[in-house]
């Protein structure tokens, strides 16, 4: 069993400095090139297996169809890991594990991850690396985002997380993590001419990335990151208000928030000419309220993923939210007490990019990051091979003359 070590990743994109954007061709971050052995806390190292420069490897060295790989995607908010095995073009889910750990909770006000959001988090990874050891994991990317990317903190969780629990995670940029995400749901985005926009509403930032489709791979044009999620915008703007009027004033200010964010995009995509803006979203958001605009007694991804819903019904349902109380969104199915707290903050990001990208229809991904991480690792690993064998053939051919 191996562990997953942080990768050198291709920089296939030119970055403006200036305002952050990123412009070129839209290829995911390569999985790891260094490797080190998985192992549980207090075990010896494994004797080492020989593989192909670049991979993390498993109990094999060499990939066969029963073999897994695996993605562990630490938010903000959620801890989220797929292991999955090829499947011709595609893969097919084995084990997963989904648990809202709020590992940024209170990071806004003071710039650090708490003691008891470390301890929750190193709990979930528990669970996650016995799953790691107990099936036939190949390859495997752990990565963090924007809560261990901000924390002061952060490094030395990071050093904890693997000392307790055999997990090396690798803090990725902002720009990896939208990468990551476009090439995790971008086959759910409607068929169309022009530019098109997917956006990733996490628990400490929100990306948004302008591309444009063809065949493979979208290329990107532009994209975004602003340090808004549902947990950051939630507690910079305060805690649950009694009155309609007070409710819909910290609406208002997280608005204005993530709009004033947004305004340098919106500024240089402003003259981007589209006959029908397409946008896909991903996040725990565009979920719940897809399943809100569907009346879903329960959330059912197979009803929200890849779901094309009018951008008008999720305002609708946004602006309705905003003013509720805390009790009437309880009672409400597929939010319930754990998202409750956070889906107001959700909604005011969501309207700020309806704002900047008017499209009359939305789409909705119950998948990304992770799904991202899972095809860069099966098409990296495949190119890995090819290289492999058509080296040794030329060894083979040279050793016959």
């Amino acid at each position: 069993m191996a562990d997953y070590s942080p990768p050198e990743r291709h920089q296939e994109m030119v970055t403006d400095k200036e305002n952050g954007s990123t412009q070129g061709e839209s290829r995911a971050p390569e999985p790891p090139k260094a490797r080190s052995e998985f192992r549980p806390p207090g075990k010896s190292k494994p004797s080492q297996t020989r593989a192909p420069a670049g991979w993390t490897v498993g109990a094999s060295a060499s990939s066969s169809p029963r073999q897994a790989y695996a993605a562990l995607d630490l938010g903000t908010n959620n801890c989220r890991l797929l292991i999955a095995r090829p499947q011709g073009q595609n893969f097919t889910v084995i084990d997963a594990f989904s648990r809202v750990v709020r590992l940024g909770e209170g990071l806004a006000q003071t710039g650090r991850l708490s003691e008891a959001a470390m301890n929750r988090t190193v709990n979930a990874l528990r669970i996650c690396a016995d799953k790691l050891k107990r099936r036939n994991v190949r390859l495997a990317w752990s990565v963090a985002t924007e809560a261990c990317r901000r924390a002061e903190n952060g490094a030395e969780f990071i050093e904890r997380v693997h000392r307790e629990t055999g997990i090396v995670l690798d803090v990725i940029s902002a720009q990896d993590e939208a990468r990551l995400a476009v090439l995790g749901c971008h086959i759910l985005l409607e068929e169309g001419t022009g530019p098109a926009m997917i956006f990733d509403i996490g628990g400490g930032s929100t990306e948004l990335v302008l591309i444009e489709t063809g065949d493979g791979i979208p290329r990107i044009l532009d994209w975004q990151s602003v340090p808004w999620g549902v947990v950051s915008l939630t507690e910079t703007c305060g805690g649950e208000v009694h009155s309609t009027d007070e409710r819909a004033a910290r609406y208002a200010k997280m608005r204005e928030l993530v709009s004033d964010s947004f305004a340098g995009f919106a500024q240089r995509i402003g003259d981007v000419q589209v006959p029908s803006p397409r946008l896909l979203g991903t996040s725990g958001t565009v979920t719940t309220l897809a399943s809100l605009h569907l009346d879903l007694p329960q959330y059912d991804r197979k009803a929200v993923d890849g779901l094309i819903v009018p951008a008008h019904s999720m305002r609708a349902i946004s602006q309705r939210l905003s003013v509720m109380s805390p009790e009437e969104r309880y009672e409400l199915p597929c939010i319930g007490r754990e998202r409750s707290d956070l889906v107001i903050a959700g909604c005011a990001i969501l309207e700020s990019i309806l704002d900047i990208w008017p499209a009359e229809r939305l789409g909705v991904a119950d998948r990304g990051i992770r799904e991202g991480i899972l095809r860069s690792l099966i098409a990296s690993d495949r190119r890995t091979e090819r290289g492999n064998s058509n080296s040794h053939r030329k060894v083979r051919r040279g050793n016959r003359t």
